[in-house]
């Protein structure tokens, strides 16, 4: 059914159709495949008719072919180049926080495993001192 064309050869085609999924490429006279629009390019396409419109010539890879069926799958992207990444800076990593966000000496964290017994007598004592520190400003 599909003999001349094979997975992974790369072949020219005529964009027939745009739908929002993706674009009809006709191979041949008889044949088309559809690119689907995750592999329109490089990079999230949002709107596939920013970046292909009916009659464009585009060159495409054959991704696969159902015998059964006859559809196949092509891929405008798999033919260009990937772009390069740029580097990221490292983030700075906080100093005294974990991961959470919380310091570690007002959670208790970092002295190794604490029970929840030791847990507990540490935030009724937070909890003493921020009230405490409550009673004072609302007395001034």
């Amino acid at each position: 059914m599909s003999s001349q064309y094979e997975a992974g050869s790369i072949i020219e085609g005529k964009v027939t159709g745009i739908k929002p999924f993706g674009a009809f490429v006709a191979l041949d006279d008889e044949k088309q495949g559809l690119v689907h629009i995750s592999h329109v390019a490089h990079g999230f396409v949002k709107d596939i008719n920013d970046h292909l419109k009916v009659g464009d010539t585009v060159k495409v890879k054959v991704l696969s072919i159902d015998e059964e069926s006859g559809k196949i799958s092509l891929s405008i992207r798999e033919t260009e180049p990937k772009p390069e990444q740029e580097s990221r800076p490292e983030r700075a990593k906080r100093q005294g926080r974990p991961a959470g966000g919380k310091r570690q000496e007002q959670s208790g964290q970092g002295q190794g495993f604490n029970t929840l017994e030791e847990k507990l007598k540490t935030w009724l004592k937070q909890s003493n001192e921020i009230q405490a520190d409550l009673n004072k400003r609302v007395k001034k």
